[in-house]
């Protein structure tokens, strides 16, 4: 399987079904946005963190897959068999934040990202995630976007917030509070 196509040369690509859009087009810029977290989230499993957390981001991974795929196919042309995002999908994510709040100490502050380098990559994955939402809700406006994939990403957005205050606590990190000047 050749990886080069020479079909995206002139800023055009396609999207599952066939349309023809610019490299520009919300569709694209959306699925290329969850890509991108999709390699966040990768980045963090290399990070020696614990072999559940490695697990479930490798989980998280192929939902963001099936995601992107479901964001790439043009919901009026595409004939091809999507897999489904599923309410118990955003179910195991809620489960795993309820499990590691736990153990966490309530939050009384708002956090700043830092104080660990995971830690850091969690709060960079969120914000990426949170842009991924904003695109898909934009799209949504306009065009089908399955409800679930809206609400898989505001979760997984919460979700990298609690696993990062869980990594902070797991690599007896300071947790990087925000005391406002007032």
């Amino acid at each position: 399987m050749k990886i080069y196509t020479k079909t995206g040369d002139k800023g055009q690509t396609s999207l599952i079904g066939g349309t023809r859009v610019p490299k520009y087009h919300l569709r694209i810029e959306t699925y290329g946005t969850v890509d991108e977290l999709n390699s966040y989230i990768g980045l963090i499993m290399c990070q020696g963190i614990e072999t559940h957390d490695q697990q479930l981001l490798k989980e998280i991974q192929d939902r963001l897959f099936t995601i992107g795929a479901s964001l790439a196919a043009d919901p009026e042309k595409s004939k091809m068999k999507i897999p489904d995002l599923l309410d118990s999908d955003i179910v195991l994510l809620e489960n795993e934040m309820d499990k590691m709040n736990e153990t966490l100490p309530p939050l009384k502050h708002f956090v700043l990202p830092g104080g660990n380098t995971v830690v850091s990559y969690c709060h960079v994955a969120r914000c990426v995630c949170r842009r991924a939402e904003r695109l898909t809700v934009q799209l949504a406006e306009n065009s089908f976007v399955d409800e679930h994939v809206t609400i898989y990403l505001n979760r997984l957005s919460d979700y990298l917030f609690v696993l990062a205050r869980k990594l902070t606590a797991y690599f007896k990190a300071e947790e990087n509070v925000w005391i406002p000047r007032v």
